[in-house]
């Protein structure tokens, strides 16, 4: 197929980012790395970008742009071996001025490199927690070295992915333990540890939730927040009806565990003046006079866990 590859396939969700019951609704990780590969195509020195994530050891090119035929497609790039295999071994960007005559890389996959007439290539790995992911690929056609400009975008790409996956592992994670919690018996109030505990995953994923772009991922957040607070309202009088915004309650969750103004601004990504405002609102909805009043009287109306 003549032209770019775009890779605008049907979105797919690999089997472990959904829970058995198919609830953990975390995006398709190629849809990051293919925003990426995308900017550093439109907005770089490279005509031609590709990449693809890591399984066991080896790299699975799924995304490409300004490619001329298919071969580079679905090829799997093993550790060790061409230039993206060098990168994913050693941990570190690895680049030639003319990949036919290089001679620190194998020649494992000359003939789709070939077929696209590459010759400047650079690989860049993406490492999240130590461990790389995918790697993202820029080429020329020309034999010319890599343009700091254009090594700086890959780079700056790389970088960007890895902060997203961090992010998305992190809400798994906590999604995880919420969902476990969620999955239990009521707690005992009595147990002190254990209701700490979920307050503080409440909390963690109120927080995290307001910073994903994502919004089926966003709002399956605040659903499972929301089933760790009805965890408190199964057996006892039902709750005066109060109504607060989901930012007045992202921010007593977060005040709940003892923060300042300060520190909500910093885990909830918002201004000290900002968070003012709203524990202003929502200590006037629920008549309280005071910060740790406003908790409690959430707590009691199970806006809270």
């Amino acid at each position: 197929m003549a032209g770019s590859g775009d890779g605008n396939g049907a979105v797919t969700r690999r089997p472990e980012d959904r829970t058995s019951g198919g609830a953990r609704l975390r995006p398709d990780d190629r849809d990051a790395l293919r925003a990426e590969l995308r900017s550093v195509s439109a907005e770089s020195d490279f005509p031609v970008a590709f990449g693809g994530e890591v399984t066991s050891s080896s790299v699975r090119l799924t995304e490409c742009f300004g490619t001329l035929t298919t071969r580079l497609r679905d090829l799997e790039v093993h550790e060790g071996r061409g230039v993206g295999g060098q990168a994913l071994a050693f941990g570190r960007p690895i680049g030639v001025v003319d990949y036919g005559t290089a001679r620190h890389i194998t020649h494992d996959y000359d003939g789709p490199v070939m077929a696209e007439r590459l010759s400047a290539v650079l690989a860049v790995p993406v490492r999240v927690r130590g461990k790389c992911r995918a790697v993202l690929y820029g080429a020329i056609r020309q034999r010319v070295a890599v343009g700091d400009r254009a090594r700086d975008s890959l780079i700056a790409a790389g970088r960007r992915l890895a902060a997203e996956l961090a992010v998305r592992d992190e809400v798994d994670r906590r999604m995880s333990m919420a969902e476990a919690i969620a999955a239990t018996r009521r707690p005992d109030v009595a147990d002190v540890a254990n209701l700490e505990e979920l307050r503080s995953v409440h909390s963690e994923l109120c927080a995290i939730a307001g910073s994903v772009e994502d919004g089926n991922l966003r709002a399956r957040m605040y659903e499972v927040a929301q089933r760790l607070t009805d965890l408190r309202s199964g057996e006892t009088e039902p709750a005066p009806q109060l109504r607060l915004s989901r930012r007045e309650l992202d921010v007593l969750s977060q005040v709940a565990l003892g923060c300042t103004n300060v520190e909500v601004a910093e885990r909830l990504s918002l201004a000290p003046e900002t968070v003012k405002a709203y524990l202003r609102a929502a200590m006037r909805r629920l008549g309280a006079r005071t910060r740790h009043e406003a908790v409690v009287r959430a707590r009691s109306a199970w806006l809270l866990p």
